[in-house]
């Protein structure tokens, strides 16, 4: 990468160009039905949301939800154009996130959900698996609920 990546937060203005990049993640990372899925949570469900910027071109979303008590943070939609996988990018983002979730001293627990497709990823990065569920998605995509425990302490 020979470009500096800008991390900010979404705007509406960002779908077209996220739900282009669903499109292109399907079928090897998502499933065709997830897209609708992401659609919805961009229109309804975004708390803290952020774009990865390059050469003023946006190249990966990746969110983060909170319970009702706001004490457990969601890592939620993460997702990197298919020309940009492999390049730490996906690090960037998580490592943002958990930046901010950090700085929020309430919550007390991180969890992701997530597919066979990004378990090792996020395993390498400190995630301890809780349980795994076959298909969940849909067919072929199986669900690797995680825990995240190395929140600093106040």
């Amino acid at each position: 990468m020979n470009s500096a990546i800008v991390i900010r937060k979404y705007k509406r203005e960002d779908k077209d160009a996220l739900l282009k990049i669903m499109h292109n993640n399907v079928p090897k990372y998502f499933a065709e039905t997830e897209i609708d899925d992401y659609e919805e949570y961009l229109d309804n469900e975004v708390q803290d949301y952020y774009v990865a910027i390059m050469d003023e071109k946006i190249i990966a979303g990746a969110g983060i939800n909170y319970d009702k008590d706001k004490q457990l943070a969601k890592i939620s939609w993460d997702l990197v154009d298919t020309g940009y996988h492999h390049q730490g990018i996906g690090s960037l983002l998580l490592n943002h996130r958990l930046e901010v979730i950090s700085a929020k001293k309430n919550i007390k627990s991180i969890i992701v959900r997530t597919s066979q497709h990004a378990y090792e990823f996020y395993e390498k990065k400190g995630f301890k698996l809780l349980e795994r569920h076959i298909n969940y998605w849909a067919e072929g995509f199986h669900m690797y609920k995680m825990s995240y425990s190395k929140l600093q302490s106040s």
